[in-house]
């Protein structure tokens, strides 16, 4: 009996050992095969990370290589919620610093197993305030930041970054693979001591640098200016371009504007561009279209008198009334007056098909192309969808929707020889850091539109439109440069229907300068001003305010007699003959500011830039003033007529004082006194200092 149950206790303990080895195999089956890839990657999750490393994304500059747009340095932080020992205390820790909520940490902790994001591009204070506290399951990963040191500077024209890296609008979105450039990979292996190595397997690629056709200054100028405007305007929106007879576009403002440094807090209407995107109804500055057309094709010259039937026409049916009851005017009158019916009556002599081709060769109707997104091709019907009162609607600018970058591209080409130039906003790119000079601008390939003799003939008639008294758009002339332009005052269509609205229009005034020798366009757009609304009211002063900032800058010299202001010598005149520009404003960067103020005092210094041009614009750069010492009165005059600065000349003989110093860079239209005696200047006395 006893060996009988002593043989059974055996095979139970046999059974039982069995059966334990038949678990420990099972469950190493399951580990070793079932749940070998997924047991794999937890390993893997929990010794190491495969980082994505962002590649340092581009620099957007203006033509003097200003950086309107540049990317930070900056550190964001994540958590491994499977390595996080204490939750509660490091989510306290944590929020402290980073002023978030604990509660909302250890829920987004526990809601994700291997990465959570803590706080993206925080401030190096912060960075380093978490560095010190060693906490575990806690670590970093290099970003940057995208910094726009000129605030509101060309807001629309440069766009915004999201917290991604990748551009949202403007041309951060346009040229967003160009500057991204291309990412690295960086492995992150943490060893059984918690310690952390950084492996690099493929190092990210520095995007691309992009220099524009945009100078600051200029852009500056036309955004305060406009700005003013609309303060005083209260219209519902505003555009302003500023536009080189080559093509190159100097400035494209909007307004309202916004700081692409602070994008989340702007209005949907402030984030779009107008100067690409806005479409109305040009009003009587299509007239030059019409005017152009018919003279090129011989119907009428600027003398032809047309007989303009007392204000009044009747098209398709439908009575057109003028502004005035007008009779007899000559083609240049039309134009100075702004007569519609003489406008009508050329679109007639044309025809529809004469006219809807030199709209089309003037660009409407299509996309300039120059790289911005949203950019709208204006809206034109052929010929074989006018009514009866189409031609006379187009003729005077009407039942046609056109953007503003359109219009100033058809003004330069009216008045710069006929010869139409896609104009550009970009005007090289490169690898890097910027090259010590850049390659001259090429300007896009020109397509002839009227002749140069009938745009000869057009520039007479625009000048017609500034003076003599009273013009309708005598605001727009400046003191020492012939200016022609002409207005435009449109009605704006009631939304959802085809009839105008009684008490709501867009002013606009386009011209150029100097009008003997056309240099600069500049176009100003105001929708919906309050009050006073025709376009030479409104819109012509602030081309006139904007044209008499920029010009003395660009160096474009006089091509009419300068007056001076009362209490200036009469000797500064006679120097150079030609007259004295107006000295150009030095802006307060008040942009500028605004941008520095968008980042977190904790920042330091190397952090917000890399140099200070980056943060303060610098409009000095002209050549360094000599020392006068020793010179004559001409010579000295002669220097200053040079470089178009204004000499304050005291007294005879030669030189032997002098203010601004020898070595101050001067801009255009800066003051340079020097005073002149016959008797050399006694020696400084140790004593006193000289």
């Amino acid at each position: 009996m006893a060996a009988t149950g002593s043989r059974r206790r055996i095979f139970f303990l046999h059974g039982l050992l069995l059966l334990w080895g038949g678990v420990i195999w099972a469950r190493l089956f399951r580990l070793q095969v079932l749940d070998y890839s997924h047991l794999r990657r937890r390993a893997r999750n929990q010794q190491s990370r495969l980082i994505r490393v962002r590649p340092r994304r581009g620099v957007i500059y203006d033509r003097r290589l200003h950086p309107l747009a540049l990317s930070l340095p900056v550190e964001s932080v994540f958590a491994v919620p499977g390595r996080v020992l204490h939750p509660r205390a490091e989510s306290r820790q944590l929020a402290a610093i980073l002023h978030l909520s604990a509660t909302d940490l250890r829920r987004r902790w526990r809601a994700a197993r291997d990465f959570c994001w803590v706080a993206r591009q925080i401030p190096a204070a912060q960075s380093s305030q978490i560095r010190t506290l060693h906490l575990p399951g806690i670590e970093f990963e290099k970003e940057s930041r995208r910094f726009y040191p000129k605030g509101r500077l060309a807001a629309q024209v440069l766009g915004y970054v999201g917290l991604d890296g990748n551009g949202l609008g403007g041309l951060e979105y346009s040229l967003n693979r160009g500057l991204a450039g291309k990412a690295g990979r960086e492995l992150v292996e943490v060893d059984a001591h918690g310690r952390v190595a950084n492996i690099i397997e493929r190092p990210p690629h520095r995007g691309e640098s992009y220099v524009l056709t945009i100078d600051q200054y200029v852009q500056y100028i036309a955004q305060k200016e406009l700005d003013h405007e609309m303060r005083i305007s209260h219209a519902r929106r505003g555009t302003v371009v500023v536009e080189r007879r080559d093509g190159a576009l100097l400035a494209l403002a909007s307004a309202p504007n916004f700081n692409p440094n602070h994008f989340a807090r702007a209005s949907s209407r402030a984030l779009q561009d107008g100067v690409v995107s806005d479409v109305y109804e040009p009003g009587s500055v299509f007239k030059l279209v019409t005017l152009s057309a018919a003279l090129q094709q011989g119907l009428a010259t600027p003398q032809t008198m047309v007989n303009c039937q007392m204000g009044s026409i009747n098209v398709g049916g439908v009575t057109i009334y003028d502004h005035a009851r007008f009779g007899l005017l000559s083609v240049t009158q039309i134009l100075a007056e702004s007569s519609d019916v003489g406008a009508i009556k050329m679109g007639l002599r044309l025809g529809p098909r004469r006219l809807y081709r030199y709209i089309r060769d003037y660009g409407f109707g299509r996309r300039v192309g120059i790289g911005l997104p949203g950019e709208s091709a204006g809206i034109l019907r052929p010929p074989s969808q006018w009514s009866g009162m189409s031609i006379g609607s187009l003729s005077m600018g009407q039942e046609i929707a056109v953007t503003p970058l359109q219009v100033a591209a058809m003004i330069t080409t009216v008045a710069d020889g006929g010869l139409y130039r896609r104009p550009q906003l970009i005007r090289d790119r490169f690898h890097g850091d910027p090259p010590a000079v850049l390659p001259p601008f090429q300007p896009s390939p020109a397509r002839r539109v009227i002749s140069a003799r009938i745009s000869a003939e057009m520039r007479a008639m625009m000048g017609q439109v500034i003076n003599p008294l009273p013009a309708t758009g005598w605001e727009a002339r400046l003191n020492g440069y012939s200016v022609g332009g002409k207005t435009g005052t449109a009605q704006m269509v009631l939304p959802g229907t085809h009839a105008y609205a009684a008490n709501s229009y867009v002013a606009s005034f386009g011209g150029v300068v100097p009008l003997s020798k056309p240099q600069i366009t500049i176009l100003v757009v105001l929708d919906n001003p309050i009050g006073l609304h025709d376009g030479g009211t409104v819109a012509a002063p602030v081309f006139r305010r904007i044209a008499e900032r920029i010009l003395p800058y660009l160096g474009i010299p006089h091509d009419e007699p300068f007056s001076l202001p009362a209490g200036r010598s009469g000797y500064e005149l006679s120097q150079t003959g030609k007259g004295l520009p107006p000295k150009p404003v030095r802006p307060p960067d008040v942009f500028a500011r605004e941008a520095q103020a968008a980042l977190p005092a904790s920042w330091g210094a190397a952090q917000t830039a890399p140099s200070s041009s980056t943060v303060v614009v610098d409009y000095s750069g002209g050549p360094a003033l000599p020392d006068f010492s020793g010179q004559t009165v001409g010579q000295v005059a002669a220097y200053c007529a040079r470089y178009n600065l204004v000499p304050r000349l005291y007294g005879s003989g030669l030189a032997r004082a002098q203010s601004p110093a020898a070595g101050a860079h001067l801009m255009p239209g800066d003051r340079v006194t020097v005073e002149f005696s016959r008797h050399p200047r006694p020696p400084a006395s140790p004593h006193t200092g000289g």
